[in-house]
């Protein structure tokens, strides 16, 4: 299929034109990225999108196609050949797309308006203390306001919520409690070099 026949008008900021980008890269599918200018509209995303008027819009063949979860699953039909995306056993198709509406419908607002922590929030946040303490012993930063500006505020929004901030764990005792950790695994048959 010629490039061409497949264009794709977004932003390369936005995590929901992301969505359609990587599964077409998955697919290997190749396309024409249009560019859209923060702040205006091209006629080309009015015409295609008339009612939401919003990226992403996947043009196929000359048909417009909107919303980035409807945009990944006509793509995966579509290109079937190549890795699928959505899962083939049903009950799992059913998951995968709960989970994907899940995010756009309940977490995403969530972290728009008046952070409120749910149960997904509990069960990934745990683990930001450990991302922390990685993040200062290996000198590298895997939330950044550049790279990860709303995982980012998440994290600080959630490790400085009244229910969070008495019991979440100081980076530094992290660190100091794996160099523990890391020494006492040394001595344990299992981890020592053969």
């Amino acid at each position: 299929m010629a490039k061409s026949d497949v264009k794709l008008i977004g932003s390369w900021a936005s995590p929901f034109v992301m969505r359609p980008r990587i599964a077409l890269n998955i697919k290997s599918v190749e396309y024409e990225f249009l560019e859209e200018i923060l702040g205006s509209k091209s006629q080309l995303l009015l015409e295609s999108n008339p009612v939401h008027k919003k990226i992403p819009v996947l043009i196929h063949g000359g048909k417009p196609i909107c919303e980035s979860l409807v945009i990944v699953e006509y793509i995966d039909e579509v290109w079937s050949p190549g890795p699928s995306i959505l899962p083939s056993d049903p009950h799992d198709r059913a998951l995968a797309r709960f989970w994907a509406a899940y995010l756009d419908e309940k977490w995403f607002p969530a972290m728009r308006k008046h952070y409120q922590i749910g149960y997904l929030d509990i069960a990934f946040g745990s683990y930001l203390g450990w991302l922390r303490a990685l993040e200062k012993m290996n000198g590298v930063k895997l939330m950044d306001e550049t790279k990860t500006p709303g995982l980012l505020k998440w994290a600080d929004s959630f490790s400085s919520h009244p229910a969070v901030k008495d019991v979440f764990p100081e980076t530094e005792k992290l660190v100091e409690f794996a160099k523990v950790l890391a020494k006492f695994k040394a001595t344990l048959p299992t981890y020592q070099k053969s």
